[in-house]
């Protein structure tokens, strides 16, 4: 079992920049590859970033390229999101997973999301 607690959402003007927290911890905590996704309500869960644990290697889809950072300190992985658009607003999860993946499906792990709001 691996447990994930995310942190750091809230309210942005556009423009602005948040820095989201996920705190993992669990039996196999240190051979997991770490994501971001984010949801919107009628919406599916959309990739963000990935660290992969084998070299921290990290991986951004072009919407995310320039703007958010994923990165790995120990049991912590933070998203430092810059440049923040109102279309950015959604609930955003940490997840885990042991497979070299980017499909949400295929993540076993995810914590309780936390909000993020941008505002026009």
């Amino acid at each position: 079992q691996v447990q994930l607690t995310e942190s750091g959402g809230g309210l942005v003007q556009t423009g602005g920049s948040l820095r989201l927290s996920c705190t993992y911890s669990g039996r196999t905590y240190d051979r997991i590859h770490i994501a971001w996704f984010r949801q919107t309500p009628g919406k599916e869960r959309e990739f963000v970033a990935i660290v992969f644990w084998t070299d921290n290697r990290t991986y951004n889809p072009d919407f995310a390229k320039g703007r958010f950072t994923i990165s790995k300190d120990g049991a912590n992985v933070f998203l430092q999101m810059n440049h923040l658009y109102p279309n950015d607003t959604a609930v955003y999860y940490c997840a885990a997973t042991k497979s070299f993946t980017i499909t949400a499906s295929d993540f076993d792990y995810w914590g309780q999301g936390t909000q993020v709001t941008v505002s026009s």
